[in-house]
C-alpha cells in the first residue's frame, strides 16, 4: 500500500468513525503504529483532522474529503462512466457539469474525444467547477463559461447567487451531474443545500439530464435535494447496480445505462 492509498484509507476510517486510535487504525491497515503516528501528524499538517493523545477526530471543517482524496475511490467504474457519458454529448453542443470527481472524469472524456479536437466551438461547458474550467481552458476548440459564486475549498465549485444569477440567464443543452444520493423514490441529492441549489438551477435549464454516478451512490439519500427522479432522462453507472434499483429507475422513466 502506498503512502496516498494508505493516508486515503485512514481519512476514509475517520469519515466513517469519526475518531481513529493508532493501535486500531495500524491494524486495520496492516502497517506498524509508528507508520500510523508519522501519517496522522502529516495530515494534521495538512489540517485534514486534529490529532488526539492516541489517535485522530476530524477536523472542524473536514468532515467532507477534499476532492483531491477522493478521486481514487472506485477509479475504474468512474473512467468507464465517464467515458460512456462523454459518447453521449454530440459536438456542438451546450453542456453542463457540475463539481465532483466523476464530471471531472467526464470533463477529461470530453477533452481527449478526436472528433472534438477542432470546431468553433467544438462544445461550449458552462460549469461552477474551478478545476474543470482550469483543466478545458486550455483546449481553444471549447468555450468555457465560468458561472461565479463562492468557491467551496472542498469541491472547488462557485455557489450562490452570482452562479444562479448567470445560470438563468443560460439555455444548456445536456445537464450532467455528479451526485451524493440518487434514489428512486427521493430523488437525486447532495450533502450541502448551497450545491443542490445551483445543481438544481442546471437542470431546469437543461433539455436533458444526465446522471453520472457509482452504484454506491444509487438507491441512496442525500441531505439537499436537486431534482425528482422524473427530471432525469438518463443514469450512467457500473454493473454493481442491482437489477431491483435498476427496475425502479426505469419505472420512473429514467434510461439506466450499466457500463
Amino acid at each position: 500500500m502506498t503512502r496516498k492509498e494508505r493516508w486515503q484509507a485512514l481519512l476514509d476510517l475517520l469519515v466513517e468513525r469519526g475518531e481513529l486510535e493508532v493501535e486500531p487504525a495500524a491494524e486495520a491497515l496492516g502497517v506498524s503504529a509508528a507508520t500510523i503516528r508519522r501519517d496522522l501528524d502529516q495530515l494534521a499538517e495538512q489540517q485534514l483532522l486534529v490529532r488526539t493523545r492516541g489517535g485522530a477526530v476530524l477536523h472542524g471543517v473536514s468532515y467532507e474529503l477534499p476532492l483531491r482524496y477522493r478521486t481514487s475511490r472506485r477509479a475504474a467504474e468512474k473512467r468507464r462512466i465517464s467515458e460512456a457519458v462523454a459518447a453521449l454529448i454530440a459536438p456542438g453542443e451546450v453542456i453542463g457539469l457540475t463539481g465532483g470527481t466523476t464530471t471531472t472524469e467526464v470533463a477529461r472524456a470530453l477533452a481527449g474525444r478526436p472528433d472534438l479536437a477542432q470546431g468553433s466551438p467544438a462544445l461550449t461547458v458552462v460549469t461552477n467547477a474551478l478545476n474543470i474550467a482550469g483543466e478545458l481552458v486550455i483546449r481553444p476548440q471549447f468555450k468555457i463559461v465560468l458561472t461565479g459564486g463562492v468557491a467551496r475549498p472542498q469541491s472547488y465549485e462557485l455557489t450562490g447567487p452570482l452562479a444562479e444569477q448567470v445560470l438563468g440567464q443560460l439555455a444548456v443543452d445536456t445537464a450532467v451531474l455528479g451526485v451524493d444520493g440518487f434514489d428512486p423514490a427521493d430523488g437525486a441529492a447532495t450533502r450541502h443545500e448551497d450545491e443542490a441549489s445551483v445543481n438544481r438551477l442546471l437542470c431546469e435549464r437543461a433539455r436533458r439530464v444526465v446522471i453520472a454516478a457509482d452504484s454506491s451512490k444509487l438507491g441512496v439519500r442525500a441531505f439537499a435535494r436537486i431534482c425528482a427522479t422524473s427530471q432525469v432522462d438518463v443514469l450512467v453507472t457500473d454493473t454493481g447496480l442491482t437489477p431491483a434499483v435498476a427496475g425502479a429507475f426505469g419505472a420512473r422513466g429514467v434510461e439506466v445505462l450499466r457500463v
